[in-house]
């Protein structure tokens, strides 16, 4: 196992790390609420939790509400005594995902190579930067940190090391030390690993953990201890790529490759049961106008469209449908979902809410054009949404609204 650690005595982290590939983990401190207190600074300082849905759940806390001992996850009906003494906001996560674009766009001017790993945390490979920046790692991820706070107004954390794993690891140690920046080099990757318990690594569930504690293994350093049959035989090759990584090793290079979502998929409550069909599609072309704007956001079109209805029973009815041409267009997607409503639709039936699902997407980059295309509509219908977006990023949410839509939706 020492062999795995072997180092130049003399070296720094610094210098060891050069010779590898150096990737950084950017993740966001309590996401949802250093948003809510971005907008509205006189939040900062205080308890404050956001809430998932309709005020479901805790889905987000700032540092004074831990102290309070609100939990994660914890219903509202559950917040008594003390803990009411928190502000609980309601999640807006239109405003989380353009504050999100914002956090990455300055991670952009660092690095080409950036990779989005969810709404708030980011890989980015910070290979050779030194010589740019005539600084080490470490402080570069500490101007990194600083622009972020200064463009956007949102703290993070950021791990440093030779893998993603390990600058996962990194990550969660500046959290919970208090540093904002940890840096793994090649001489604390084995007492990391040592402390490290293996419910902490990235990629192991629930499962996973159960079977590496039956055969005694408890901590990451245990891990990578074992030989590389033994792990292909339990694991498979995903064990065999954990060993690596957290030796330092990377095998997952950072992409900045678009993934695009499997669906998009926008629904909520109706204010009261209904069984008004205007009233219905006003809720479905406000789905759909979300649905659309997220779409575009990825710069994506989609090729399948669904409707559903939820009774007041709780009993669903659901319509699908392919496209021929693909669209990110909401006056197109609402001709089509509301001749999808006619067949599910039942005046005779109290409907509880409604959803839309747009599926099969391709990006605009990888769009290949129809002989029947009509170019000049195209051209319109693009110029057209670019407005609506526009209009919307300038001056909020819902200032357009086409069809039915109306806000007390």
């Amino acid at each position: 196992m020492k062999e795995n650690f072997d180092e130049n005595k003399n070296s720094n982290d610094n210098i060891t790390m050069a010779k590898k590939h150096v990737i950084a983990l950017v993740d966001c401190d309590s996401f949802f609420v250093s948003c809510e207190q971005s907008v509205n600074p006189e939040l900062k300082g205080k308890p404050v939790c956001v809430m998932s849905g309709r005020g479901q759940c805790v889905i987000s806390r700032s540092r004074e509400a831990k102290k309070l001992g609100v939990k994660m996850g914890m219903p509202y009906f559950q917040i008594e005594g003390e803990l009411k003494k928190a502000i609980y906001i309601n999640a807006n996560h239109e405003l989380y995902s353009e504050i999100s674009k914002n956090v990455m766009g300055v991670l952009k001017t660092f690095s080409p190579n950036v990779e989005i790993y969810s709404v708030d945390e980011a890989f980015i490979d910070l290979t050779g930067l030194e010589r740019l920046y005539k600084r080490n790692y470490l402080e570069i991820a500490q101007m990194i940190r600083e622009k972020i706070l200064q463009e956007t107004d949102i703290p993070v954390s950021i791990g440093v090391s030779s893998s993603k794993s390990l600058a996962k690891l990194a990550s969660d140690k500046a959290k919970t030390l208090g540093e904002k920046v940890f840096l793994v080099g090649a001489r604390k990757i084995e007492p990391l690993l040592k402390e490290t318990s293996i419910d902490e690594i990235w990629g192991i569930g629930r499962n996973l953990s159960q079977l590496l504690r039956k055969n005694g293994i408890l901590t990451a350093y245990e891990l990578v201890s074992q030989n590389d049959l033994w792990l292909d035989k339990q694991i498979g090759i995903r064990g065999l790529e954990m060993k690596h990584e957290l030796l330092g090793e990377m095998v997952s290079p950072v992409s900045n490759e678009i993934k695009l979502p499997k669906s998009i998929q926008k629904t909520s409550a109706l204010a009261k049961f209904s069984s008004d069909k205007n009233y219905l599609k006003n809720s479905l072309n406000y789905h759909i106008h979300r649905a659309c704007m997220r779409l575009r956001r990825i710069d994506a079109k989609c090729k399948s469209v669904s409707i559903f209805l939820r009774t007041k029973d709780f009993k669903v009815y659901c319509e699908k449908k392919l496209l021929n041409i693909p669209t990110d267009f909401e006056m197109e997607i609402s001709d089509i979902i509301f001749e999808m409503l006619d067949k599910i639709y039942n005046p005779n039936i109290l409907y509880r809410s409604t959803g839309v699902i747009l599926e099969n997407f391709e990006l605009n980059s990888n769009a290949q054009m129809s002989l029947f295309t009509d170019i000049s509509k195209d051209t319109k219908k693009s110029k057209l949404t670019k407005c609506f977006d526009k209009l919307e990023e300038k001056f909020g949410k819902d200032i357009i609204q086409t069809g039915f839509i109306k806000k007390d939706v």
